[in-house]
């Protein structure tokens, strides 16, 4: 074997052009795909950098950010109250230890107890005081939270994540133990996790830097806390079994629990929960990969990408085998004298093999530091294309696992594409030796090279089609009827919390802010808003109306909500098609009013009613004469996701207006939509140096104001459109690749075909044949391949659209228009690669020809 790992390498160094085209192929084909492979270890296959993950249960399985409220959920039971917490916890002894943590991420302003910098903002994170016990997680320095610092009463204490400790603060020693501010608040920081440890939940956005009690959460929240809300659930739920436990009777039993507490709160549920709490599913699933958001988010945007690499990895193949055929027919005369002289055919099969083996290894060696690269590249595309600042814990630099795949891949391609000239090349006979190199090379031996070359301009075509559908997908997504104004629109990031507003001063802060903001030159309009559209946030709830009867559980009568300062429609240049928008005369002493959309009228008022002076409103039926209808407004695509779906049913309310509910959590999530998180700003004409200029505007207000940025629009739908576009774009980089590979290969052949036919070509010119019908003939073997990968690829390229129907946006999958266009790039670089051999074959010398055959 040594003996021929050695012929191997030397052939190889005498063949310089055609190791260094197979090595990058294969770089190219091996790296793509380790890339894609990468991911999809991080996102899907990886479990938790904590101990015994596989001991570890979720109760749950959709991804819920980053609340429900109600005592029932849709489909299943997956995010949980403080207190549902509690009665599992403490009812169900097959835990060795449940944990709780939030199901979203706390914005955090934290500055050092003495310090006059401006406050550092920060995701935070509550979790229940034995969280970092249940995962085996220990610190770096000083300690964990434990629980004892999870009752009510105990001292104010935070875990810091050892990156934000060594990032931010340079690895300095005094930060534990050290007090700091956290939202106004004194919090001593008790000790910095261990590193690499991220959370319990791996998500693209709003990755956990600091850890606190659930039991501090009323601290920073003071009146809209929901510690203490049995219906507001906003917590997940991973526990540590014991040994021995059965999963099944574990969910089975948990069930029976959920069915229990439900059962002790039914006088408060609606009407509608009371149709459906009895036939509440839950399930438990295995939580050694914790919450995993990325993975429901990205799972079948990763698997095209790795079928799309794995296609570009055969076409790679598909090129070196026809090198490794072309090379070996050459040959064949001195592998027949080997064969004369003695050599066994398994020793010729076995050495071809090492060769191809060695082969992929350097090509997969080469592999690693592109697959470098595309990690990198997908990274940006899908989570910091929407800020570079974004933490999401996944890492360029390849992992043992990534290496180890990488060396097996390269081994099983080393295989792959040698096996067949192997087995071609030692079938050569003795009697070939007194043959010359082409009496022995006819159209059977020919036939693997042109059914390579089929199957590379299949898959291509398949490549090609998906990347049009994809492209052009992203392209509707992009440039659809939103329904209102991107260009000159900007969204400001802010969050009152942090510098501890409290519900009464936020009227008064809003309407600073539009007129500090407003007086900015170049502005010409502002207002604030709960969540802007397509800023990724959604707050939704049922709604009532007035003289109309109750809905029942299987009735859509849900939609979205979001309170609003005036300006806010004429901000943004949506249009107000009916009655008025919400104005500065909608106060606190006037009737609450809401502006309604169109799907909102389509929904609640189906015959034609006027909607105009009609009633409506949330939680039980005595509120339903809540708000009355003043305005409908053109509907506006809110949401970034159901994009397929029609926009969804939304009401706006006036921020200035505090309706009273009886119920304590019924107002505590009123108050709760108060905290606007968004501006919408309108400054035509692209003003200069705008963040900086509406930060300074808010610092005049209050110094401890956070303003996170401002992001024109574009930005907004960039990052809404982040994984389709990194789908497209890798999609549209693999078929490009596989194109060029494809059109290298027939390339290869048609040139091989044409050294094979010197002496038949020269004779048909002998004969009086034109170079044109030279170049003729010469072009129909080649476009006979072509064709025939057409008629294959075709039907691969409709079944591939079907496949892929849910990454489509107004595209449809078999759209011919499309698959014309990939059909005609490939015919177009089959032409431009057969063309080269062909006028090398017109340009024959018959005489020179007829003498070398």
């Amino acid at each position: 074997m040594i003996g021929d790992l050695k012929q191997a390498l030397r052939q190889l160094r005498r063949s310089p052009g055609f190791t260094a085209t197979a090595v990058l192929t294969l770089a190219l084909g091996i790296g793509a795909t380790t890339a894609i492979f990468s991911l999809v270890q991080q996102v899907m296959l990886k479990s938790l950098p904590v101990t015994k993950p596989g001991e570890l249960w979720r109760i749950g399985n959709k991804v819920h950010c980053c609340g429900w409220g109600g005592y029932t959920q849709d489909e299943e039971f997956s995010i949980f109250s403080y207190d549902l917490y509690k009665h599992f916890r403490d009812n169900t002894p097959q835990f060795a230890d449940l944990a709780a943590l939030q199901g979203g991420n706390e914005g955090l302003g934290v500055r050092r107890v003495g310090s006059q910098e401006q406050a550092d903002t920060r995701n935070g994170q509550f979790v229940s005081g034995n969280f970092f016990r249940a995962f085996g997680v220990g610190a770096w320095m000083g300690r964990v939270l434990q629980p004892s610092d999870d009752v009510e009463g105990a001292p104010h204490v935070a875990v810091m994540s050892y990156r934000v400790w060594k990032d931010k603060y340079g690895s300095d020693p005094s930060v534990v133990g050290a007090v700091y501010q956290i939202n106004g608040h004194p919090f001593t920081i008790v000790g910095i996790a261990a590193p690499g440890f991220y959370g319990a939940k791996l998500a693209g956005w709003g990755m956990p830097d600091i850890w606190l009690p659930v039991t501090a959460e009323p601290l920073l929240h003071g009146t809209l806390s929901q510690l203490k809300e049995p219906d507001r659930n906003w917590l997940d739920l991973i526990g540590r079994v014991k040994p021995g436990t059965d999963p099944k009777q574990l969910e089975a039993r948990l069930r029976v629990e959920l069915h229990d507490w439900q059962a002790s709160h039914l006088a408060d549920m609606t009407p509608q929960e009371k149709e459906v709490w009895l036939q509440q599913k839950l399930y438990l699933t295995p939580g050694g990969a914790g919450v995993a958001a990325m993975k429901e988010e990205y799972e079948k945007g990763l698997r095209l990408l790795l079928a799309a690499a794995g296609c570009v990895l055969l076409v790679a193949c598909a090129n070196i085998a026809n090198l490794l055929l072309a090379r070996g027919l050459r040959n064949r005369p001195q592998t027949s004298v080997r064969i004369a002289l003695g050599a066994s055919r398994r020793r010729l099969i076995r050495s071809a093999l090492v060769e191809s083996i060695a082969l992929g290894l350097v090509g997969g060696a080469l592999g690693v530091v592109v697959a470098y690269g595309g990690t990198q590249l997908m990274v940006y595309l899908a989570f910091k294309i929407a800020s570079a600042t974004n933490y999401v814990p996944i890492e360029s630099a390849p992992s043992w696992p990534i290496l180890l795949f990488t060396l097996g891949l390269s081994m099983v391609t080393g295989v792959l594409f040698g096996v067949a000239p192997a087995w071609m090349t030692s079938h050569a006979e003795p009697v070939e030796a007194l043959r010359g190199a082409r009496g022995s090379t006819g159209s059977k031996v020919r036939w693997p090279q042109r059914a390579l070359v089929i199957a590379q301009a299949a898959m291509s075509l398949v490549l090609l089609s998906a990347a049009a559908l994809l492209g052009n997908s992203l392209r509707n997504l992009e440039h659809q009827k939103f329904g209102f104004q991107l260009k000159d629109h900007y969204v400001g990031w802010i969050d009152p919390r942090i510098a501890n507003y409290k519900p009464d001063q936020l009227n008064l802060l809003y309407d600073q802010l539009r007129d500090k903001i407003g007086a900015v030159p170049g502005v010409r309009g502002v207002s604030a808003v709960l969540y802007a559209p397509m800023s990724g946030d959604s707050w939704n709830t049922g709604v009532l109306i007035q003289g109309k009867p109750d809905p029942n559980s299987k009735d859509e009568y849900g939609a979205g909500f979001a309170y609003i300062t005036p300006g806010f429609f004429e901000s943004l240049g949506n249009s107000i098609l009916l009655g008025r928008p919400i104005t500065n005369q909608d106060t606190a002493n006037t009737r609450t009013v809401a502006v309604v959309n169109q799907a909102f009228v389509k929904r609640f008022f189906k015959n034609g009613e006027n909607p105009i002076g009609q009633h409506f409103g949330v939680y039980k039926r005595k509120y339903a004469g809540m708000y009355e209808i003043v305005g409908v407004a053109a509907d506006m695509r809110y949401l970034t996701y159901g994009l397929k779906d029609p926009p969804a049913p939304m009401f706006f309310l006036s921020e200035a207006q505090t309706p009273h509910f009886d119920e304590p959590q019924a107002q505590s999530g009123e108050s709760a939509g108060h905290y606007l998180n968004n501006l919408v700003i309108w400054a035509p004409g692209n003003p200069p140096n705008l963040e900086t200029q509406v930060r300074r505007a808010m610092a005049e207000i209050d110094p401890n104001l956070v303003l996170y940025s401002v992001d024109p629009y574009q930005h907004l739908l960039d990052a809404a459109f982040a994984q389709q576009n990194m789908i497209a774009t890798l999609t549209l980089l693999f078929g490009g690749l596989a194109l060029v590979l494809a059109a290298i290969g027939l390339y290869g052949v048609t040139a091989y075909t044409v050294e094979q036919r010197t002496g038949e070509i020269g004779i048909r010119m002998a004969l009086g044949a034109s170079r044109s019908e030279v170049v003729a003939m010469v072009l129909r073997g080649a476009f006979w391949q072509v064709g025939v990968g057409l008629l294959l690829g075709i039907p691969a390229a409709m079944a591939a659209g079907k496949v892929i129907t849910d990454q489509l946006y107004g595209v449809k999958p078999w759209d011919p228009v499309m698959l014309t266009g990939a059909t005609v790039s490939l015919a177009i670089a089959a032409l431009v690669a057969a063309l080269i051999p062909a006028q090398r074959a017109a340009n024959l010398d018959p005489v020179e020809a007829l003498r070398a055959e």
